[in-house]
């Protein structure tokens, strides 16, 4: 798209700092009405820290900041959406006791004549913006009964009831399934066709090319360049990224299978209030030293579920055996499973993997603190060398070992916990969807941190909700489809056709 039409966003010399770091550095972005226009970076390279000043979360140090030609210093967000701007964080920031229909208008709720809430016509209008999503969820239902993509949905529908004329669209895919990822593409074309702006941050590639009028890429705060699609190629553009070439690499090749460490055998997980009547039935594999084991399904197809039943984080109701050495498992609590030697990353790191008021260093240190422990206290020393490892390892990007975890961006997050788990010497981890969120310089990154991990023997189940991760890293791959095991696929007959297949069984 040219620059020939009206102007939507003008944005100049935006410069933002923060205690220890430059989060943007001089940058510059013009965005026309009508334009989808994606910004692309690394974690940490500033795309969230300027969509947030853009949408009012933020007040730049230094710059300008236009819509549609008027100068705007927006002091809160409400500012912002009163002048038409919306942003989907990448981070869920819903009520999780309030219905879907609540959440959607929290803040903008609709009354009656009289003032009294209007609960019927919320539930409608949400309903109705649900529907053009085609998202199944009810508006009754509570925001935290629902899965991590469907609160995604959630916020996206949230974000369309503004009726915005500019909305940014921070990872709005990342927990998303490919068929929820090409409704909301559908979904996404539709407003630009209204004439809506939209400034989509993506790490994957071929969303971006098939989407975006423009690109505009950033690297350690700074604007690196902006350049129309059809002028550059998803390899340039991470190259831009992260300032070297991402060359491609098959992490399974010439690794060693060792013994088996973990037999499964009929797991079933009832379900007792869903007409299905189960989570999981009759799931059963192995699991060797060594070896990535990829699970493959679409949303609510049990992947999560699975991980947690063998994390002991599922509820105490499943039957079948596990097996781990050759020795029955039954474990009642993660603790068990952790001292038996295995280590579980969440999907869903804000909920269930960070500690928001902890600093880097214990939220690293937290399965490990005896190792940290001068008596009855923890040594500040002792915590600082123990992370200091596995936070290099992993590359995490940080002003310091204390500075707040909330603080990074989510990619950064990840790492410091999957740190957390190496510290624990792990025989066996379960990573559920590890590199959501996370962009592709750091995705190959922790590639090759897990393949030397294994090649070192430890052994990982892997679930991921994209399927060229899993054929990139898994030595066999597994497919779920509605609780059951429908397929398992050695490595090197593995395709994503095959996969999807399997999948929709």
């Amino acid at each position: 798209m040219s620059q020939s039409g009206p102007i939507a966003v003008t944005m100049r010399g935006i410069t933002k700092r923060f205690p220890g770091v430059v989060a943007l550095d001089d940058v510059s972005l013009t965005v026309g009405r009508g334009e989808i226009h994606a910004v692309c970076g690394e974690n940490g390279a500033g795309k969230s820290t300027l969509m947030k000043i853009l949408s009012g979360v933020y007040q730049p140090d230094e710059g300008v900041l236009e819509i549609t030609g008027v100068p705007r210093r927006f002091a809160g967000t409400r500012e912002a959406e009163a002048a038409g701007v919306a942003i989907i964080h990448q981070e869920l920031n819903l009520v999780e006791e309030l219905t879907v229909a609540a959440n959607i208008f929290l803040g903008r709720e609709r009354r009656t004549r009289l003032g009294l809430l209007d609960d019927r016509r919320m539930t409608a209008e949400a309903a109705r913006l649900l529907e053009s999503l085609d998202c199944p969820v009810s508006p009754l239902a509570t925001a935290g009964s629902l899965r991590v993509g469907d609160q995604q949905l959630v916020e996206i529908a949230k974000a369309l009831s503004l009726e915005a004329s500019i909305v940014v669209m921070d990872e709005p895919t990342s927990a998303l399934t490919e068929a929820e990822s090409a409704r909301l593409e559908r979904t996404i074309l539709r407003l630009r066709d209204q004439g809506t702006t939209i400034l989509y941050i993506s790490h994957k590639m071929d969303e971006v090319f098939r989407l975006a009028d423009r690109i505009t890429v950033l690297r350690d705060g700074r604007q690196i360049r902006t350049v129309a699609r059809s002028a550059t190629t998803p390899r340039e553009i991470t190259g831009w990224m992260v300032g070297r070439e991402i060359e491609g690499h098959a992490f399974h090749h010439n690794r060693s299978r060792g013994d088996r460490l973990l037999e499964v055998r009929g797991l079933s997980l009832p379900w007792p209030d869903h007409p299905r009547g189960y989570r999981l039935k009759d799931i059963s594999f192995d699991l060797h030293a060594g070896e990535i084991l990829g699970v493959a399904g679409l949303m609510g197809a049990g992947r999560t579920e699975l991980l947690e039943t063998l994390f002991g984080a599922a509820e105490p109701t499943w039957s079948g055996t596990i097996l781990l050495d050759g020795r029955p498992m039954r474990f009642r609590h993660p603790r068990e499973a952790c001292a038996a030697g295995i280590g579980m990353v969440t999907e869903d790191r804000k909920r269930l993997g960070l500690f928001p008021d902890l600093d880097v260093a214990a939220n690293v240190s937290l399965c490990s603190l005896q190792e940290a422990a001068r008596g009855p206290l923890i040594s500040q020393a002792r915590e600082e060398a123990l992370v200091a490892g596995p936070v290099a390892a992993t590359g995490v990007k940080t002003p310091g070992l204390h500075a707040s975890i909330m603080g990074l961006s989510g990619g950064n997050q990840q790492k410091c916990i999957i740190s957390r788990w190496l510290l624990t010497k792990p025989r066996i981890l379960l990573l559920d969807d590890p590199t959501r969120g996370i962009d592709v310089g750091a995705k190959a990154e922790l590639y090759t941190l897990i393949d030397r991990l294994c090649r070192e023997d430890l052994a990982v189940i892997l679930t991921s909700s994209e399927l060229p991760e899993l054929l990139t890293l898994a030595d066999r791959i597994i497919v779920l489809a509605e609780g059951r095991l429908t397929a398992e696929f050695p490595r090197a007959e593995a395709t994503e056709q095959k996969i999807v297949e399997a999948a929709t069984m």
